[in-house]
């Protein structure tokens, strides 16, 4: 099973941009919102190194991610593809 982890901060001027988009896909796939304030030590167990970060997991494995912004389309196709 595939799944999106995204990892934002309230803080952070991109992922005020990107989150928007995320809670419409997390309607229509399976997503994991990562708070980065309040959950440090997940980011660091995924090495997730700048914010926003969405990963891409199949069967709890890693398979993909990207950095920064993406459209809603776009992100639909890294899911699809990845």
């Amino acid at each position: 099973m595939k799944k999106l982890y995204y990892f934002y901060s309230n803080s952070c001027a991109p992922c005020d941009t990107m989150s928007p988009i995320m809670d419409r896909i997390g309607r229509q796939l399976p997503l994991e919102k990562i708070d980065t304030d309040y959950t440090p030590d997940v980011p660091e167990r995924y090495k997730v190194m700048s914010i926003p970060t969405v990963i891409l997991t199949k069967d709890n494995q890693e398979t993909a991610r990207f950095g920064g912004i993406r459209s809603e389309a776009q992100v639909i196709e890294f899911y699809n593809n990845g």
